[in-house]
């Protein structure tokens, strides 16, 4: 049938064909991109909740050190410096992280410290027994 639409010595693709493919090309688009932002989505929120372990992670062994002779450290620039995802940001604005002396520490106020990831919606608190929730 193809054939009787081009003429003898015609070479290339015949309109029906190209819409064929652009429509075929069309359903993959619509299957894959969903599943890449969902796929995005799900790194974002691994990624801030990875900072906040680590947030947690960095105070148990800032308190370990034996030359460390205070017992709190302001959850700021200064500490709360230590997430190196520049993606994420910890809302450390006030808090304040205490050595119970005990090999724990806990935070003021105790509603712990958000990590959450700029381009994500969903927000993590770290608790002062380092749970991410």
């Amino acid at each position: 049938m193809l054939q009787k639409l081009r003429k003898k010595n015609q070479k290339g693709f015949t309109l029906i064909e190209l819409m064929i493919v652009i429509a075929i090309i069309g359903i993959l688009a619509a299957i894959a991109i969903p599943n890449f932002l969902a796929y995005r989505t799900r790194g974002q929120d691994s990624a801030a909740q990875s900072e906040a372990k680590n947030f947690y992670n960095a105070a148990m062994a800032y308190f370990a050190d034996p030359t460390i002779l205070t017992t709190q450290v302001v959850a700021d620039a200064s500490f709360g410096a230590y997430v190196d995802d520049v993606n994420v940001t910890a809302t450390t604005a006030g808090n304040t992280i205490h050595d119970r002396g005990d090999g724990s520490v806990y935070t003021t106020p105790p509603a712990g410290i958000q990590f959450s990831h700029n381009n994500s919606s969903n927000s993590y608190t770290l608790d002062s027994t380092g749970n991410v929730f």
